[in-house]
This record gives C-alpha cells, sequence and structure tokens, in this order.
C-alpha cells in the first residue's frame, strides 16, 4: 500500500501550532511532531539561561527558551532550539513575535533521539543564518559539552568539555560558566534507569 505524504504551506503549519498541545517542526513542507523533555533536559536548559539572564543584566541581549520560535529562510525551516541568545533586539519573521529570525548563539540538549540531528543536519541549517556565531550541545546523560565557534567563513572552531571543574567561555558574548553550575541538580542515575526501562 503506497503511503502519501502530506505537505503544508507555513501559513497551514503556523495555524495549527497555534492550536497544538504540542509543539512540532516544520522542514520544507513537512510537519514533524517534537519529543518531549525529560526533567534533565529542562534542568540543563532552565541552568543555562538562568545564569545567561543574570550575566546579561547590564548587556544588551536576551535570552529565549524553547518556547520561542526560529525561522530558516535559506532551509524553509520553522524549529524550536532549546536556548538562543540574540544581540539587541528580536527580528520578528512577518511580525510574529513568537518567531525570531537572528540568533547569535544557539544552545541544544542532546537526547537519544534528536542527537544525531543536532550534531549534523541541524547544525548544517544553523550555519545558513547571517547572525550565527557559536553553537552549544550539551549532553543530558553524561558531563559532556561541545562548543563550536565561528572563526572565519566556512570555518568552526571545536572545544569539548567533560570536567565538572572546567568553565565554558562563549565567545560571541561575555559569559562564562562551570560545568559543576550547568549540570546542578541533573540526575544521571534516573537516565540510566530509563535506558534500562525503556517501557517502564
Amino acid at each position: 500500500m503506497q503511503i502519501t505524504e502530506r505537505y503544508y504551506t507555513q501559513d497551514e503549519y503556523l495555524a495549527l501550532e497555534e492550536i497544538a498541545k504540542f509543539k512540532s517542526e516544520y522542514i520544507n513542507g513537512e510537519i514533524i511532531p517534537m519529543a518531549g523533555g525529560t526533567t534533565n533536559h529542562n534542568r540543563l536548559a532552565l541552568n543555562l539561561s538562568t545564569g545567561l539572564n543574570f550575566a546579561f543584566r547590564q548587556q544588551d541581549y536576551e535570552v529565549f527558551m524553547g518556547d520561542v520560535r526560529l525561522w530558516i529562510p535559506d532551509k524553509n525551516i520553522y524549529t524550536y532550539p532549546d536556548v538562543m541568545i540574540i544581540a539587541g533586539k528580536p527580528e520578528y519573521y512577518n511580525n510574529r513575535t513568537d518567531t525570531v529570525t537572528n540568533p547569535i548563539v544557539i544552545a541544544e540538549i542532546l537526547s537519544k533521539s534528536t542527537q544525531s540531528r543536532d550534531r549534523q543536519a541541524k547544525f548544517e541549517d544553523y550555519k545558513t543564518i547571517a547572525s550565527f556565531q557559536e553553537y552549544i550541545l550539551i549532553d543530558q546523560t553524561k558531563i559532556n559539552v561541545m562548543q563550536y565557534v565561528k572563526t572565519g567563513r566556512k570555518r568552526w572552531e571545536i572545544r569539548e568539555y567533560d570536567l565538572e571543574d572546567e568553565m565554558i567561555a562563549l565567545h560571541s558574548v561575555l559569559f562564562q560558566i562551570s560545568l559543576e553550575d550547568l549540570y546542578n541538580k541533573v540526575d544521571f542515575e534516573a537516565e540510566q534507569l530509563e535506558e534500562a526501562n525503556p517501557d517502564s
């Protein structure tokens, strides 16, 4: 039996998102439901966002978490990064205050279902954004952070952090955080229990 895929216009997708109970991404006409986040995922995003928001009290940057949508015009994609930093004022797509276009830093919390796409395809999508300068990938199953910093046209520097007493210093903005603070209250035992009992 042949299955016909349904393709949606941007307007159809946005109208569906306004009434949906769960968020979905839009990738070149396809609507893809997003997986729900774990408590560790939430802790990491909150720890990073809280630290950034406090640091930016006297700086002209804003921090947005997973409910703000990102429009990537060159790829015809709407998505919801875990954390975004914007310099100055957000640039809204079509005057929609729920959709921005100009992050300079994006952070994603890796999960089993999304880590492959976050590391590869999604990074390639983000690279097409003119303002985008830095990408942070945070593992929720162990202490490990990958930092990608744009150093030139098609050039990115990579750094890895995996020790609690290490400090991550962002290059695009004046901010640093220790891995101990970033991973505060993250429960790796709960993550391992979930992996051992995937159907529970």
